[in-house]
C-alpha cells in the first residue's frame, strides 16, 4: 500500500479520522491511524508519485517524481496572492483574519486565513503561540495588509519545516513575542499544547515505525529504540509501506538539547 496523504491533529480532525496517513491499494483509499499512543511498524519501500485521490478512489501514477510528478502537482494560487488576484475572478469575499504566529524559539510569521478557519489553520502549521490582529472583509484586502506587514521587518510569511523541527521541545522567547504583540493590540490570542513533552530534541528522520507521541502540525513525533524522532508527514507521501521496519542504523536523540 502506498501513502497518498496525511491528516494532522486539528479541532476538525479530532471528530473525524484523527491524525494519521491515507494509504491506497488497488484503487481503494483507507485511513491508517497514527494518533498518539499508536504503534506503527512499517518499513519504507519504493517511492514514486502519489497520483491523485478522488471520491471514487485513487488513481495511481508510475512517474518516479515524488511526492508528485508535474502532472499531479497542484498550486494554490491564493498562497501567492499579495492583493492582486491571480484567478480569473476574485472569489474570497468572506471575512479573513490576519494573524501572527510564533514558532519556538523566536520565529514570527504573519499570515492570512478565512476567519472561521483561524484556529484550525494555526494548528495545521504547528504554531506555538498566535494572535489574531485584524479582521478584513475579504481576502484581497487582507493579503495587501499582510504583504505590508511582512515587508516591515521582523516577520516572515512562510516558515519551512526544518525551522519548525529545530524548535520542537523549545520554548518561545516570551519577551520578544510580547513585544511583537504589543505593537498590534490583538483581538484574540492562542497558546497551543500538542500533548507531548520532550526531554531531548527529536532527530529528523523519515520512518514509519515506532510509538507515536503526537503531532505538531504535519510533523509526527514518535519514539523508537529509546530515541525520539520527528517525521515530516509529507516526506512519507509516495512511499510504499512494507511489513518490515527499516533495519538501518538511526541517529540517537540522546542529549540533543545539550549540543
Amino acid at each position: 500500500m502506498q501513502v497518498v496523504g496525511y491528516e494532522s491533529s486539528s479541532p476538525e480532525a479530532a471528530t473525524s479520522d484523527g491524525a494519521g496517513l491515507y494509504v491506497a491499494s488497488d484503487g481503494d483509499v483507507s485511513f491508517l491511524d497514527a494518533s498518539a499512543g499508536t504503534e506503527l511498524g512499517f518499513g519504507l519501500g519504493e517511492r514514486r508519485c502519489a497520483g491523485s485521490v478522488h471520491e471514487d478512489g485513487h488513481v495511481a501514477c508510475d512517474a518516479p517524481d515524488a511526492p508528485y510528478c508535474d502532472a499531479h502537482t497542484s498550486v494554490w494560487v491564493c498562497a501567492r496572492c499579495t492583493g492582486t488576484c491571480l484567478k480569473d475572478e476574485m472569489d474570497c469575499h468572506e471575512q479573513h483574519a490576519i494573524y501572527l504566529a510564533a514558532f519556538a524559539p523566536a520565529v514570527f510569521k504573519v499570515g492570512v486565513t478565512r476567519r472561521w478557519r483561524l484556529e484550525t489553520r494555526l494548528r495545521e502549521q504547528g504554531a506555538d503561540r498566535a494572535a489574531h490582529v485584524r479582521t478584513l472583509p475579504n481576502g484581497r484586502v487582507a493579503r495587501e495588509i499582510e504583504a505590508e506587514l511582512a515587508a516591515g521587518g521582523n516577520l516572515v510569511d512562510r516558515v519551512r519545516v526544518p525551522t519548525k523541527l529545530d524548535g520542537l521541545g523549545r520554548h518561545v522567547d516570551e519577551e520578544a513575542w510580547e513585544s511583537l504583540c504589543a505593537r498590534f493590540d490583538p483581538i484574540e490570542r492562542f497558546s497551543f499544547d500538542y500533548g507531548f513533552d520532550l526531554a531531548d530534541r527529536p532527530v529528523a528522520e523519515t520512518i514509519a515505525a515506532g510509538t507515536v507521541r503526537g503531532w505538531q502540525g504535519r510533523v509526527m513525533v514518535l519514539d523508537r529504540g529509546g530515541s525520539t524522532y520527528a517525521v515530516d508527514a509529507r516526506d512519507l507521501v509516495g512511499y510504499e509501506l512494507t511489513e518490515t521496519p527499516t533495519a538501518r542504523r538511526l541517529q540517537s536523540s540522546l542529549g540533543a538539547f545539550g549540543e
